[in-house]
Parts: structure tokens; C-alpha cells; sequence
């Protein structure tokens, strides 16, 4: 089964198709940083417009790349939600019409299922049953998967997700939009032990998170500093290390809690090489996807649509994508 899968929940368009047989055979991804990098964060009604330039020539182009036609297609996938309204109507819209055009199925992917089943494009893809940390932008959770579509969450951000806690955190130290890389880079050049940040909610049972108040430690530390780039530096060192340590601290406990022995990373701040590096040392075979399908991108939605379509999912022909929808609600697939 050939599956055409469709990413547009926030501000990057993601195409590609996947082959149920062969694998992905092409994929494609443009991202909109410089169009935001203006305002200094995601501008909703640009997204929306941008994606609307995009997916047609974007689907075409991951077509000529697979060698392939639109008749070719057996299933087209999209994300449904979670994500900005306006920004998952452009591709529910497309992916609906094409469908109907060609007479073939489409279902709605769930943007963090895709995310979650990412590490599954990879070569040694990680086997069934393992935990799962979701950790991006919008997201932070961890979550146990005895099978695909069965999500029980462990544990989820009181707020702040780790992503957004890097974000807002370099931009209150001053750097550019997208600032999470940035600070991350920035952290680099940063001295160990100069300054020492807590690891919040590692002093109580449960696997939760909560970053906000690094973020205000954050700018507390630097209003108290001299000031200079060395201490900009040290303070995103550190930072960087509490959320680390804290991602370390829960994964382990979510591992030992349920008798796992196989974690999977996902989401756009799995790309962080710090992060990649200190869970090594968990005591459990670590998945992570590769960096291009850290962030959101079409192949992981093609995937996970694939999945579905051939386990003989079947939606009626109604775009209703869903901004806000929890992970438990899916069904799970038969094993």
C-alpha cells in the first residue's frame, strides 16, 4: 500500500510517501523560520497561508522523487491534531479532496502518534512493548506502549513543555528566533558548575514535569549576573543540564515503574545532543529517530497513516480536524 502522508500542524510542511512494502520511497519539508523569525514566534494566519503555497507543489515534487503518479496512491494520511486550527485545515482539505478525486481512503493521523512511531523509519527499528518520551514544543510526556494505539501516559508537563521552556527561555536571554537551538548551541561555550539549577519535580513520586519555573530561575540568574556573553553562556549550560537531568531522572523512573526495557525518544527537542547523550547511560535500549524526524515532517505521518489504512481503518469524507485531542483516545491496533 502506497500511502501519500501530509504534515501541516504548525509552521513546517511535511509530504512524503511510504510504501507498505518498500519503506518510504521520498519526502519532502519546507519550514517557514524565516517567515516567523520576524515576530519572534509562530503567526497562526501565516502558517495557514504559507501551507497553502506549499502542499500542492511540495506533493508533486515527492511524487516525481518516488518515481510515481496520483493514481498510484492506494491511501493519503494528514494530521488531524493536535495543532493550530487553521494550519490543520489546509491539509485536511487537500488530503480530503484528493482522496475523493481519486477514489481512495484517507484517515487522520494523531501529529503525536506520528511523532511516537517515528523511530520506527529507522533501520533497527525499537520492538513492541517500550516507553515512549515525547518531548518537543508543545509536548513533553511519557508515555507506556504494550502496542500501536494503546497509550496509557505516565506523566505529562503541569505546564511548560520542555521545548517551550527552551524557547522562552532563550528569549529572554536575548537570542534569535527559533531560540531553542540556539540556546542549546549556546550552551556549548557554557563552564560546568558555575551556576547550579533545580531539577523540578524530581523530589516527589510520579513521572510529571514542569519547566516554568526554570525558565524564571533562568532570567533570575541572568538579572543577577554580570551580564557579559560568558555568563549568557554559563546560564544556558546550566539550564540546559536541569532539563536533562530531569528528562534523565523521569525516564529512568518511568522504565523501572513499568518493567521496560526499551525507551524511544521523539519529538523535536530528541534532536537535543546533550539529551542523546546522558540517556545512554539508562540501563535499557534507547530508540531515537533520526535528526530529520526529530521535528515534524511528512514521513512520520505517512507511516503512522499507513498503519491505519491497512489495518482497515475507515473515516467518512468530513474535514474535522482537532486542535486539541488526547493521545488515549486512538484505537489500538491489533498486534
Amino acid at each position: 500500500m502506497r500511502v501519500l502522508g501530509i504534515e501541516t500542524s504548525c509552521d513546517e510542511t511535511g509530504v512524503a510517501i511510504y510504501d507498505t512494502e518498500q519503506g518510504l520511497l521520498a519526502h519532502r519539508l519546507f519550514s517557514q523560520i524565516k517567515l516567523h523569525a520576524e515576530y519572534g514566534g509562530v503567526v497562526p494566519e501565516l502558517a495557514s497561508r504559507d501551507h497553502i503555497q506549499r502542499v500542492l507543489p511540495l506533493t508533486y515534487e515527492v511524487l516525481a522523487a518516488a518515481g510515481l503518479e496520483l493514481s498510484d496512491l492506494d491511501g493519503i494520511a494528514y494530521t488531524s491534531g493536535p495543532g493550530l486550527i487553521g494550519a490543520l485545515m489546509v491539509g485536511a482539505s487537500v488530503a480530503r479532496s484528493l482522496a475523493w478525486g481519486l477514489n481512495i481512503p484517507a484517515v487522520g493521523v494523531h501529529h503525536m502518534e506520528g511523532h511516537l512511531l517515528a523511530p520506527m523509519l529507522e533501520p533497527e527499528p525499537p520492538r513492541l512493548p517500550f516507553v515512549a518520551l515525547l518531548v518537543s514544543g508543545g509536548h513533553t510526556m511519557l508515555v507506556d506502549v504494550p502496542q500501536i494505539g494503546e497509550y496509557r501516559i505516565l506523566g505529562e508537563s503541569v505546564d511548560d513543555a520542555a521545548g517551550e521552556a527552551f524557547d522562552k527561555t532563550a528569549k529572554l536571554l536575548g537570542l534569535d528566533y527559533p531560540g531553542g537551538p540556539l540556546l542549546a548551541k549556546l550552551a556549548e561555550q557554557g563552564r560546568a558548575g558555575i551556576y547550579k539549577f533545580p531539577r523540578p519535580m524530581t523530589d516527589r513520586p510520579g513521572c510529571d514535569f514542569s519547566f516554568s519555573g526554570l525558565k524564571t530561575f533562568s532570567l533570575t540568574t541572568w538579572q543577577n549576573s554580570n551580564q557579559t556573553e560568558q555568563d549568557k553562556a554559563d546560564i544556558a549550560h546550566a539550564f540546559e543540564e536541569a532539563v536533562v537531568e530531569t528528562l534523565f531522572i523521569k525516564c529512568k523512573r518511568a522504565l523501572e515503574q513499568t518493567g521496560r526495557k526499551t525507551l524511544v525518544i521523539a519529538g523535536g527537542v530528541g534532536a537535543n545532543q546533550s539529551l542523546r547523550q546522558r540517556l545512554k547511560d539508562l540501563k535499557a535500549q534507547v530508540y531515537f529517530p533520526r535528526l530529520e524526524f526529530c521535528t515534524d515532517n511528512g514521513a512520520m505521518i505517512a507511516y503512522a497513516g499507513a498503519l491505519r489504512l491497512q489495518a482497515g481503518a475507515s473515516e467518512p469524507p468530513v474535514i474535522q480536524p482537532r486542535p486539541r485531542w488526547p493521545l488515549t483516545e486512538l484505537a489500538a491496533l491489533a498486534s
